[in-house]
């Protein structure tokens, strides 16, 4: 066996030797002959440096494929990035957009003149918390304009607000009574304090929704004569001579004198709480609940039309003149009371546009007819 693993390799070192023996090269320019001999040596030496360059050579590529790769991996992982950074903007532009359509969806409602708050308030713009990128700076001029829209509007609210809690006050009602409890808004009040609410749109709403409710408030404010036909004026209210007793007694009301079925007029908005007879000096009473504590009375008719639990509208007939109960002649005994107590009706009847102007005042004889409760318990019946 050893003998034949010699032999073997004697083989291949002979023919190993024989690829390299040397050899004669001839050379002939046209005049001479030329020989050259090329060693083993030689022929050794430039096989392996050929070698060394083909395995450079390979090196090299590998090298240059594998940077290739790396350098095909960055870019597209830059690009990846620039995609995801462009799908960013677009959706920051998508989003401004559905905001400023929200926040003219908001103001066209408001501006619109019949808003409901509860819709208002699940329409309220919410804070703008995304950067503007170059998408979305086409919406800045939009997105000013609506800007500009809303401050307008507050402002407009405002002085609206200010002008009618003045006419308010003037009657000796203080403004906040209509926006207590008993307006039902608590929701639509406790929805705009979200912090995520935009603070701008959120103080328009409040404005509004405040501004709303005076308004509404004010339909309950007794704001029409309750005669369309000329009456006298005979007696006014507060501290009179009873003209049954002939001594000092407090008057609830005003009476304002014509002939009997002279047609009576709701004043303002209301429930019918009561058309009843009533002993306590009223006669035929109608007496009309208009909400936020404001009541109406009207006494001594000869005929009661309202009926209990009915809804009437300002100007709605309710009843017709008389001298019922204690009266001394046909007028109409008419009453504002707020939270049960009795106000002079005369500043409801003049006051500024909110108000029809007081009948002209006319002078009668001497037996004016005179009338209404005593000026004892009886007079704040209920």
């Amino acid at each position: 066996m050893t003998d034949l693993l010699q032999n073997t390799n004697v083989n291949v070192a002979g023919r190993f030797l024989n690829l390299f023996k040397p050899r004669d090269i001839f050379l002939h320019d046209g005049k001479s002959l030329r020989r050259f001999t090329i060693g083993a040596g030689i022929q050794m030496s430039a096989a392996l440096a050929a070698l060394v360059l083909l395995a450079w050579s390979a090196f090299a590529t590998v090298q240059a494929i594998a940077l290739m790769n790396g350098d095909v991996a960055q870019m597209q992982r830059q690009l990846a990035r620039m995609e995801a950074s462009v799908a960013a903007m677009r959706d920051q532009a998508r989003s401004h957009a559905e905001l400023l359509e929200r926040r003219q969806e908001f103001l066209t409602r408001m501006l619109s003149g019949d808003a409901d708050a509860d819709q208002l308030a699940s329409l309220l713009p919410e804070l703008e918390r995304f950067p503007h990128n170059a998408l979305s700076e086409n919406y800045a001029e939009v997105d000013g304009m609506q800007q500009a829209l809303a401050e307008q509007a507050r402002d407009v609210t405002l002085q609206r607000y200010r002008e009618t809690a003045r006419l308010v006050r003037q009657l000796g009602i203080n403004p906040a009574r209509f926006h207590g409890a008993a307006t039902g808004m608590g929701g639509p009040f406790e929805a705009v304090d979200a912090d995520n609410a935009d603070p701008r749109f959120r103080e328009l709403f409040v404005s509004w929704r405040r501004l709303e409710q005076l308004e509404q408030g004010v339909t309950a404010i007794p704001s029409a004569q309750p005669l369309r036909t000329s009456s006298n004026f005979t007696s006014g209210f507060g501290v009179r001579s009873d003209p049954f007793r002939g001594r000092a007694a407090m008057h609830g009301g005003i009476d304002l004198a014509g002939p009997v079925g002279t047609p009576i007029y709701a004043t303002a908005d209301g429930v019918v709480a009561r058309s009843e007879w009533n002993s306590g000096g009223y006669g035929n009473l109608v007496e009309i609940n208009h909400g936020e504590g404001i009541q109406t009375r009207y006494g001594h008719l000869s005929r009661l039309i309202a009926q209990p639990g009915q809804r009437v509208r300002r100007g709605d007939l309710i009843g017709l003149m008389g001298s019922t109960g204690r009266s001394t002649g046909s007028h109409l005994h008419y009453e504002v009371r707020i939270d049960g107590r009795a106000v002079n009706p005369i500043p409801f009847m003049q006051s500024n546009d909110m108000l029809v102007a007081l009948q002209q005042r006319s002078q009668g004889p001497a037996d004016v007819a005179l009338g209404g409760p005593s000026g004892g318990p009886a007079a704040g019946s209920r």
